[in-house]
């Protein structure tokens, strides 16, 4: 096999030796298995890589028969995070040595579910704006009667009013949440240094909720430029973070800040063109994971895996990565939860300011 065709397959592919160890590995694998090729190289392909099915029984068929060996809805666990997906073992070079290569259903996953959740916020958006103009009227005639009731009563009886007064201004600051997540303006992007909005959001996180966390920073120096709204970039950066943190909730947990350059990502729109989105950042924290009764729905308005969570903030995350052409997924698993987000370059012509 062409060298060239080998590195530039988009699914993660392993050429494997007559000893099931790996001999070469493209760049689509190094990032699944998030290890370089000069590591995996001389590793037996079972220790890098758990699937739930007899692994070498599949190569020892293609290797005997000299024919393609499939392996369908195999649970492919890589990084300890499990996977549904597609495996071809073929031989090559008329040998022993076979190319195994791996086509991960995440991909079509994650923008099905991206999709969905856009779908699923516009729809929202409308009923919560409603809402919450009608219910704060309301409100605040009961938070201005209780304070008028409050001046004739004994202490005892005052603490009744101030708790009506208490809840009504927690409620009216959850409407005015409700309302924000519905007038996000449109981005004004340009050419972003992803690498600077990340390091913004990471001072601002360490400096309040992630005070307790340790953040580690694991990135590729040469990612160019991306087309984004700066500001709105790093309020992403900012609620994924504070996501993180809040997971490990008073224990000195990690958060990684990973990018990374990944060239066979592309979105298909529904008009049929297509958007390359090569940029990706992972923010990965070792928490408990999402739950599973919410993980498929975890970017959808009011649906929140935290006591007293309004379940806003990974919808908007979501609604501003839309707006931008981009892509946002999840893998979560106890003891690590990633958010991957996917963004397009900056136009050739497009200088950072």
């Amino acid at each position: 096999m062409s060298d060239r065709i080998f590195a530039s397959l988009p699914m993660p592919a392993l050429l494997i030796g007559p000893d099931d160890r790996i001999l070469e590995a493209n760049s689509a694998a190094e990032t699944f298995l998030n290890t370089s090729a000069r590591m995996l190289v001389g590793q037996r392909l079972t220790e890098r890589l758990l699937v739930d099915v007899d692994l070498a029984q599949s190569l020892a068929r293609a290797r005997a028969n000299q024919a393609d060996v499939n392996i369908n809805e195999a649970q492919v666990t890589a990084e300890r995070v499990a996977i549904q997906a597609q495996i071809q073992i073929a031989p090559v070079h008329d040998g022993d040595e076979l190319l195994l290569m791996i086509s991960p259903r995440v991909m079509a996953d994650r923008i099905g579910r991206a999709r969905n959740a856009s779908s699923a916020a516009k729809s929202a958006i409308g009923m919560a704006e409603m809402l919450a103009h009608e219910i704060k009227n309301p409100l605040a005639g009961i938070s201005g009667a209780a304070q008028l009731l409050s001046m004739g009563l004994t202490p005892e009886d005052r603490e009744l009013t101030d708790l009506i007064v208490e809840e009504t201004r927690r409620i009216v600051k959850l409407l005015e949440q409700v309302e924000q997540f519905g007038n996000v303006r449109p981005p004004e992007a340009r050419a972003v240094n992803i690498h600077d909005a990340l390091d913004r959001a990471r001072r601002s996180a360490q400096m309040g909720y992630a005070s307790h966390m340790l953040i580690a920073e694991d990135y590729d120096p040469s990612l160019p430029a991306t087309w984004a709204d700066p500001d709105q970039l790093m309020q992403v950066f900012l609620n994924l973070i504070k996501n993180a943190a809040e997971a490990s909730k008073d224990r000195r947990g990690v958060i990684r800040l990973r990018t990374f350059y990944d060239l066979s990502l592309r979105l298909r729109r529904r008009d049929g063109s297509g958007a390359s989105l090569p940029l990706q950042v992972e923010i990965i924290d070792d928490g408990p994971g999402i739950p599973p009764d919410i993980a498929a729905d975890i970017f959808e308005p009011f649906v929140s895996g935290r006591e007293n969570g309004t379940g806003l903030g990974l919808a908007l995350v979501s609604k501003i990565i839309t707006d931008h052409g981009g892509l946002i997924g999840v893998e979560s698993a106890p003891g690590r939860t990633v958010f991957r987000i996917s963004l397009p370059m900056a136009p050739k012509d497009k200088k950072e300011i």
